[in-house]
């Protein structure tokens, strides 16, 4: 039996993912091809939508995981990107229990949330609807980002809400919101990711978190971190342009 993408979530397992920017799917398998863990498919940074989304996922959904970031909390983006076929869904700035609640029914079928039930890729157009229909409330993860300061202030509570599979931490935007934009490793800004940490794992929920760069992944596995965004696609085509252009340039 295939373990799901939830379920590993919940094991002991080190995920490693590539967050995906650029809505080509040859990207996707160019990563699958590397052996990354799962993908996170940015809908909200990024020029990719829906369709793009759907094309990734065709690409690589037997391979690896796809993970989709919606563009905000709302019940048809969430409902969109679960019915091409995602195996998880990442809500943004979610800062208090009323948010998570919000973002765990809009993935749930009921009774257990609000989802709508349409017939779609999801459930190969109706060719697999009975045993998707049985099993999605089990398999979908869902995770919720914390990455603002009145997310950390709010943390217990968040974590109390039912159905919460994982959280990621996005640094910058947590940085941003103390008033240090981009400052990732000041010491209050990584106190606060401490804080998310520390609840996170008096709970048990698997804790994620954008890493800039490997060495920052190494960090944050090393801290407990078990579910890592690596960098995106568009910042390391950015870094390998740059340093092979030096290199070529370099004296013999």
């Amino acid at each position: 039996m295939t373990v799901s993408f939830r379920q590993r979530l919940r094991s002991s397992d080190s995920l490693i993912g590539a967050l995906l920017q650029m809505p080509l799917p040859e990207v996707a398998e160019i990563y699958a091809e590397a052996g990354y863990d799962w993908l996170f498919l940015d809908l909200e940074h990024s020029p990719m939508d829906a369709r793009a989304a759907l094309g990734l996922i065709l690409a690589v959904d037997h391979r690896v995981p796809c993970v989709v970031r919606v563009p905000g909390n709302d019940e048809a983006a969430i409902k969109k990107s679960l019915d091409i076929g995602a195996t998880g869904i990442i809500v943004p700035l979610v800062n208090d229990a009323a948010s998570a609640r919000r973002a765990v029914a809009c993935c749930k079928y009921p009774p257990a949330g609000t989802r709508g039930v349409g017939v779609t890729r999801a459930q190969r157009f109706g060719l697999a609807f009975e045993p998707y229909m049985r099993r999605a409330n089990e398999d979908i993860a869902v995770i919720i980002q914390i990455e603002h300061v009145e997310a950390v202030r709010n943390i217990e509570a968040i974590l109390e809400v039912p159905g919460i599979d994982g959280v990621f931490v996005g640094p910058f935007d947590l940085s941003g919101s103390m008033g240090k934009p981009g400052a990732i490793d000041d010491p209050e800004v990584q106190a606060a990711i401490n804080q998310v940490t520390a609840d996170c794992e008096r709970r048990g929920i698997a804790r994620g978190i954008y890493a800039h760069t490997p060495a920052h992944a190494r960090t944050y596995l090393a801290q407990g971190y078990r579910v890592i965004g690596l960098c995106t696609d568009y910042i390391l085509l950015a870094r390998a342009a740059a340093a092979a252009l030096v290199e070529a340039r370099a004296p013999s």
